[in-house]
């Protein structure tokens, strides 16, 4: 309907010069980070030089307090490798398990696909064009499961890529607090930048790839290309749910069981090397808050992307095979990378941060910045890459839709992103009301610290949910289906900030539990506990991103799944579909129900272990004995694999159940009823479990005067405060972020296996 200005060849460059640009920017950060060695003495820490941004000024505190530097860094070292080498080896044992899964279900996908058409290798006509002639069943059930085991592959390596990078950066973040808060910022930040390019660029590369290489098969079917390129969605999702659940686990287990026995029974501080679950601890914020977050994120990155590309495919871009507007999803994402590389230089470069109230403040802004410049990138990008106007399949119709009406939607999309940031932030940051309530509430005891909490976060579900039916409402008012996804994808447009604020978090965690480990000044944990306190709040904002973008991608994903099942509309008052939505509604709860449990399961062993080392080891609370932390290590290991089994196995199976035995209406309703429940529940633990968190910090920081009024450290409401902390854990990080995976796997799997439930499903309403 109308011809581009950026020609089919600028698309094929412009994609994989702006993901090789992110991997090389990626490269660049971690070349800097490396510049920190963690070697011993003045020569080191000299070659930074004597000035410059940042507290390269700043002389070592070390030296003015007269501690052996040669020392320090060697135990810091010794520190990092412990925890690299717990993180590293719990992967390696996660990925055994999910490994043989990937397998299985890859072949499922190839069986059930192929089955549709009786494995026949002939071509068929096209579901949306019978005039014409489509690829075989059989090439869809192959490709599907090749794009499969490619978005799997891609989400482990993501993950593994970004805990190897963390785990590479927390001493080095710790060792530079000693010149000043400034450059132990810069460090962290920009090895939270490393993994979010890294992750960001590698998935657009990969599925950019796929895409070419696929088409050399499909040639013109661009329905059968687009449709087997869901599977890469899939395999990314799958592995972020087992990532995700079992980081979870492991991270929450030796939490909880540090904060309980060490901090409320024992008395001694956080991330004490006294303490047994001290490394295990450490070695979680890895596992759960950089891998599994990682693989998570990519997972809605490639779920977003095959929704707009599937749906975009029955559209006038694929039936008119118009490959520059076909790719505009991967072209926003490509634009998003250059985005947030210019707005990385406002952390790292153009601004210096001098003191502990400036870090918040310099996170937020990334939020910002790159918000405001993505706008201007996305309306460059929608004049460039899409005709004038143009068709969007609209559930058996076309409808018309404008470039600026597009733009809209993305934008909105974005807009919304923010505000849901924004509200996470005020409803999760200890220098808002509602955290500092919070922490009022503990002088009372730990039972009015846990009604404020909860109060709090059903409370935060409020705004985000308007935002996110206003995005709903506009996108789909002006380009349907396709309007959604590419809102989702407007949210998601700026992953590389939003990654690299999200992994400092667990970075700045870590550094802080090294220093104390190492017996660093109570000034350089002061700076740290102040990178770890930003680093709360803006996990807090990354998750609050994960779960909106997944609400729109489900949604997309949903309406792509009810075209490709043939279903012409969803009443929600025919039994089939009812039935559907309450089962549906109710499975974020059993979800959520049998992963708190399984943290507390291995918390009880985790708080058993460390108890009895306590009470058997002479001279460890003394600390002239040295812990058994290998065997906390196990503990959270073991507990973790084990327990991620049944929650992976519910939101796997749930589809493949209700397609085959109640058909694809029932399905529907299942999917819309987990995606309203889903959202409300995610939103309210992630919150809740952020709130209880920062308001331990606020009490333990103290620094206002109603702060102090609550602490110090070890006073009854601080312990209030330690046990609101630790019920809020596998809320905020278990339940909450997993949730997010939940729906969106679900639906992307009903998606995929869309073609064999339209055939052969609704067994048991069949019989009857």
């Amino acid at each position: 309907m109308g011809v581009t200005v950026l020609p089919d060849l600028g698309t094929e460059i412009l994609i994989p010069v702006c993901a090789i640009i992110g991997i090389g920017f990626s490269i660049f950060q971690w070349m800097l980070v490396s510049k920190v060695k963690l070697t011993s003495g003045s020569a080191a820490s000299n070659k930074s030089g004597g000035s410059g941004k940042n507290g390269h000024g700043d002389y070592l505190i070390e030296e003015e307090e007269g501690i052996n530097d040669h020392n320090t860094v060697l135990k810091c070292a010794e520190i990092q490798n412990a925890i690299s080498e717990g993180a590293t080896s719990f992967l390696f044992t996660e990925y055994q398990y999910v490994g043989i899964f990937m397998i299985a279900f890859a072949i499922l996908i190839f069986i059930f696909l192929g089955s549709v058409k009786g494995f026949s290798t002939k071509s068929q006509p096209c579901t949306y064009e019978p005039l014409k002639f489509c690829k075989p069943a059989l090439a869809t059930a192959a490709f599907s499961t090749i794009a499969f085991v490619l978005g799997a592959v891609t989400s482990v390596i993501s993950g593994f890529l970004g805990m190897k990078i963390a785990t590479y950066a927390n001493a080095r973040t710790t060792l530079e607090a000693r010149k000043g808060v400034g450059k132990a910022f810069i460090t962290a930040f920009r090895s939270g930048a490393v993994m979010g390019f890294l992750l960001a660029a590698n998935g657009l590369l990969v599925l950019y790839i796929a895409i070419n290489l696929f088409k050399l098969y499909y040639g013109d079917d661009w329905e059968g290309l687009f449709e087997a390129i869901t599977g890469y969605g899939l395999g990314g999702s799958s592995m972020a749910l087992f990532g995700r659940v079992g980081g979870g686990i492991y991270t929450k287990a030796a939490d909880v069981g540090a904060d309980l026995v060490g901090k409320v029974e024992m008395n001694i501080p956080e991330d004490d090397p006294r303490n047994p679950a001290v490394i295990a601890d450490n070695v979680g914020d890895n596992v759960g808050d950089i891998a599994g977050m990682g693989s998570d994120l990519f997972g809605s990155y490639a779920e977003s992307s095959c929704a707009a590309l599937v749906v975009a495919s029955i559209s006038s871009f694929g039936i008119n095979h118009e490959f520059t507007p076909m790719l505009y999803p991967l072209i926003v994402s490509s634009v998003g990378i250059i985005v947030c590389l210019l707005t990385t230089l406002f952390a790292t470069d153009f601004f210096e941060i001098k003191a502990v109230n400036e870090i918040e403040p310099a996170l937020k802004n990334q939020l910002i910045i790159s918000t405001v410049l993505m706008t201007i990138g996305i309306a460059i990008v929608s004049w460039v890459a899409l005709p004038s106007s143009f068709t969007i399949f609209n559930f058996g119709t076309q409808k018309v839709v404008k470039n600026w009406q597009l733009f809209l939607c993305v934008a909105v999309g974005l807009w919304a992103g923010l505000i849901i940031g924004f509200v996470t932030e005020y409803y999760t940051s200890n220098a808002y009301s509602p955290v500092q309530d919070v922490a009022d509430s503990c002088r009372t005891g730990a039972a009015t610290n846990v009604i404020f909490g909860l109060a709090l976060g059903y409370k935060s579900v409020i705004i985000p949910i308007f935002a996110i039916a206003v995005s709903i409402f506009v996108s789909f008012s002006f380009a349907a289906m396709y309007g959604i996804a590419v809102a989702a994808l407007g949210m998601l447009s700026t992953i590389a900030t939003g990654l690299s604020i999200d992994a400092y978090g667990p970075i700045s965690d870590n550094a802080g539990g090294i220093a104390e480990m190492a017996g660093m000044s109570h000034r350089i944990r002061e700076r740290t506990d102040a990178l770890d306190a930003a680093g709360n709040t803006t996990a807090a904002i990354g998750k609050g991103f994960a779960i909106g973008s997944a609400a729109l991608v489900s949604l997309a994903l949903f309406g792509a799944f009810v075209s490709r099942a043939s279903i012409s509309n969803v009443d929600v008052l025919t039994p089939k579909v009812f039935i559907g939505l309450i089962v549906g509604a109710m499975l974020p709860y059993w979800f959520s129900a049998m992963t708190m449990k399984s943290v507390g399961s291995a918390a009880l062993k985790m708080v058993e272990e460390v108890r009895r080392q306590f009470k058997t080891i002479p001279g460890l609370l003394e600390g002239t004995a040295k812990p058994d932390y290998a065997t906390c290590v196990k503990i959270s290991t073991d507990a973790s694999i084990k327990e991620m089994i049944p929650p992976g196995a519910l939101v796997m199976l749930t589809p493949l159940i209700v397609g085959i035995f109640f058909g694809v209406e029932t399905l529907s309703g299942v999917l819309a009823g987990a995606l309203v429940s889903g959202v409300q529940v995610a939103i309210s633990a992630s919150n809740t479990g952020g709130a209880w968190d920062n308001a331990k910090k606020y009490i333990e920081a103290g620094a206002s005067e109603h702060a102090m009024s609550l602490g110090p450290k070890g006073s009854d409401p601080h312990k209030a405060a330690v046990i609101g902390d630790t019920i809020g854990d596998p809320l905020k990080d278990t339940s909450g972020p997993s949730l997010n995976i939940l729906i969106k796997l679900m639906a992307v799997e009903s998606l995929v296996f869309a073609p064999f439930f339209a055939t052969h499903g609704g067994l048991l309403f069949k019989i009857f």
